[in-house]
């Protein structure tokens, strides 16, 4: 029998979220469906009971989906079915793994799955916003340990004002798009994009998205007290021996600490760190061993942690050396390859990205096709994290989801410095090739590099910085770090990244792993970034003060022009005939579509001259004939009254008998011309009703001393009286049945 039970949340804006639970996927854990309007998600959440052998991390797997369905569409492909997560997919199910992932209990390592599916939507309410209410409620309602719960929503500032998760078009107008993620008191993260705002307004937002979250947090509250599982499910993952842990710490901690203050470089500090652990394990059996082996890797990785954190606190060593607020040294090549259009090596400690450009054609977008998204992108940006760059001996298996997301993250800071109606496609490649913290943000600054390498005329450098946050007493003892090491990033409670220009922020990304953030310390750290950013970026612009002048030498050159819709087709020509052989001619590549009612043609080649022989084909079809003007023309078609001239492309014009030389002619072939020859003529008249043209040669000639003008030559034909038994209108009426035939 079912026994559904709701939750609305009223919005400020009229609109509503509605979470029901009991009806849908009962088998699972926790289920609900969220809707809004009519974008209905479904979130299900399963746990196993036990946790398997040697796991000591918490295995979340969230996987979001969208439906074709759900907005009345067939997915494409010949399977025309869904199939692997689409990058939007994964973007989404990363935000919501970052925010729910710090709040399971730290001894919690059963396997748990979050599916959240798109069944229904109208294209106006964005459904990622809504995605992390769903996956909370959903373990709201599960009797799953889990420290909740969490909201997430989309903050956009629209004409000077916030909106809280706008709609897709109204997201369209806004210079401000974060997501923000919370429980009733913390952040916990935070991802978005901007137009070069400033510190003071992304916290700003952020505090206008805590106030929405709380709302929605103490409607799952209710909602979980009413399904009646406040109390969860009893679990025993870890096994311990506290008097070991006491030995591990006692006998290891100096040692750690020692080197946690030695400055030594990450290779040199993980054999220290790996040696001292191996050490201890010396005074084991095998037999003990197999039995304490997991917990005094755990144990072991407290001391760690303890003493990078003590070392930072109490002293204000980092692992490396560096003071807080010191970024590490900086090294800078551009034009480093020959074959891309663009390259560059940026290099900030032990962090290195080696990136290309390569500028494209229309022919190189890329075409979206996700569920609620079909577009085309003009900019692309791809983030390669390859196992060496780690000193990892292992396979490289394809593009995972970190990949994606660290690219999303650099795409997104650097494409609003893209000039519109820009005429290339753009494509960012970013190989790292040592990774020791931020590799994302060496791409930011890499990629600022490479694109003006290219000779792109960006608007303005971007770079990025990360930032991390040692924490105590519930963020009433704390240090920001500058430019943070892997080391401290895993061992740390914020990795907090932050790209811009001179003039402000262009996207972040933050991930908190500790309760108590409080605003003070995320503009303490906000102000500490910017100085970061500006450091980095005065290298970035002393390497290269500004973009190229010109493309390289190898690299495509595109023109670009518009015409009247009219002329489209006769540029395209009858099964793209015309613009087909314009390209076979010039060797230049055209692509030519319509925009908002006229034409733009895209012209590219491989030098000047291919171009310019392209743009003079493409004006003579679609230039409008003048009377007065002089063309170059060829005879396609020689009638007994005349002959028939294309002047321009695609353009007939009768050259009457009496309009080819000043000398009176009784056939065309008397002047010397036929089908084929080039001949000068003169537009003289376009008839205003059939708009046929009348083109005259005798005009360019030079008038004979002592010519008289002769009475029409139609009018001496019929004085003479009929001939041949046809009349004297013959010739005229053959003139007529031509032109008609002709146009």
């Amino acid at each position: 029998m079912l026994n559904p039970i709701n939750k609305t949340i009223e919005l400020s804006d009229g609109r509503s979220i509605t979470i029901e639970t009991g009806k849908l996927a009962k088998q699972a854990d926790g289920s609900v469906t969220v809707r809004m309007n009519n974008t209905v998600l479904l979130a299900t959440v399963t746990a196993a009971k036990d946790a398997n052998p040697g796991v000591d991390f918490m295995p979340l797997q969230v996987e979001y989906k969208e439906k074709f369905a759900a907005f009345g569409r067939f997915p494409g492909g010949f399977m025309k079915r869904e199939g692997k997560a689409s990058d939007y997919e994964i973007l989404t199910s990363r935000l919501v793994d970052r925010a729910l992932r710090p709040l399971f209990p730290d001894n919690y390592h059963a396997e748990v799955f979050v599916n959240i599916i798109l069944f229904s939507s109208d294209g106006e309410d964005m459904p990622d916003a809504l995605a992390g209410l769903a996956a909370s409620a959903a373990l709201a309602v599960s009797d799953i340990p889990f420290n909740g719960p969490i909201s997430e929503v989309r903050v956009a500032r629209v004409d000077g004002a916030f909106v809280v998760n706008p709609t897709f078009s109204v997201l369209e107008r806004a210079d401000m798009d974060i997501m923000v993620a919370a429980t009733l008191d913390n952040i916990m993260m935070v991802e978005g994009e901007m137009k070069e705002v400033q510190e003071s307004d992304m916290l700003e937002a952020i505090k206008v998205a805590h106030e929405a979250i709380k709302e929605q947090c103490r409607a799952q509250l209710e909602l979980s007290e009413a399904v009646g599982t406040t109390v969860k499910r009893e679990y025993d993952h870890e096994i311990n021996d506290e008097e070991l842990r006491k030995d591990v710490h006692e006998k290891c901690y100096d040692k750690v600490y020692a080197v946690a203050v030695s400055g030594q470089d990450k290779h040199a500090r993980a054999e220290a760190f790996g040696n001292i652990k191996a050490e201890y394990k010396e005074q084991f059996t095998e037999e003990e061993l197999a039995e304490k082996a997991e917990m005094i890797g755990r144990y072991y990785h407290d001391v760690e942690k303890e003493a990078m954190r003590r070392a930072i606190l109490d002293e204000g060593k980092r692992l490396d050396g560096r003071k807080t607020t010191e970024i590490r040294p900086i090294w800078i090549e551009t034009d480093y390859l020959p074959g891309p259009h663009g390259s560059a090596v940026f290099t900030r400690g032990e962090t290195q990205s080696l990136t290309t450009v390569t500028l494209g054609t229309k022919a190189d977008e890329k075409i979206v096709d996700d569920v609620l998204n079909h577009s085309k992108e003009r900019f692309l940006l791809h983030y390669n994290f390859p196992p060496f760059s780690t000193g990892e001996a292992r396979p490289q298996r394809g593009v995972g989801r970190r990949e994606v997301g660290h690219g999303n993250l650099a795409h997104r800071a650097l494409k609003g410095m893209i000039p519109e109606e820009y005429p290339y496609v753009i494509r960012v490649v970013s190989d790292i090739l040592e990774s020791n913290g931020s590799s994302s943000m060496a791409t930011v600054c890499a990629g600022t590099l490479a694109l003006m390498d290219a000779g792109v005329d960006i608007k303005k450098p971007v770079s990025g910085i990360a930032m991390g946050l040692i924490s105590e007493n519930k963020g009433k003892n704390y240090a920001i770090l500058s430019d943070i090491l892997g080391d401290e990033d895993h061992l740390g409670d914020m990795d907090f990244k932050v790209t811009g220009t001179k003039d402000g922020i262009t996207a972040t990304q933050m991930d908190i792993k500790v309760d108590g953030l409080s605003y003070e310390i995320l503009e303490n750290a906000l102000a500490q970034a910017k100085e970061g950013r500006m450091h980095i970026l005065g290298k970035i612009t002393e390497a290269m003060p500004e973009p190229r002048e010109d493309f390289k030498p190898h690299a495509p050159r595109i023109e670009k022009m518009t015409i009247a819709k009219e002329f489209i087709g006769a540029v395209i020509g009858p099964g793209g005939k015309i613009i087909q052989g314009i390209q076979e001619k010039t060797g230049a590549v055209i692509s030519i579509e319509e925009v908002e009612g006229v034409g733009v043609i895209e012209v590219s080649g491989t030098n000047k001259e291919t171009i310019d022989a392209a743009l003079k084909a493409i004006k003579s079809i679609v230039a409008v004939p003048d009377i007065g003007e002089v063309y170059e023309g060829k005879i396609s078609s020689i009638m007994p009254y005349g002959a028939f001239v294309e002047f321009m492309p695609g353009k007939d014009g009768l050259l009457h008998i009496s309009e080819i030389d000043w000398v009176r002619l009784e056939t065309v072939e008397q002047a010397g011309l036929k089908e084929g020859d080039m001949v000068q003529v003169k537009l003289v008249d376009i008839d205003p009703k059939t708009g046929k043209f009348k083109l005259s040669r005798k005009v360019l000639l030079p008038k004979p001393e002592g010519y008289q003008e002769r009475p029409p030559r139609q009018d001496r034909d019929r004085d003479r009286g009929p001939r041949n038994g046809g009349g004297g209108d013959r010739g005229p009426r053959n003139n007529d049945r031509r032109e008609s035939h002709r146009d």
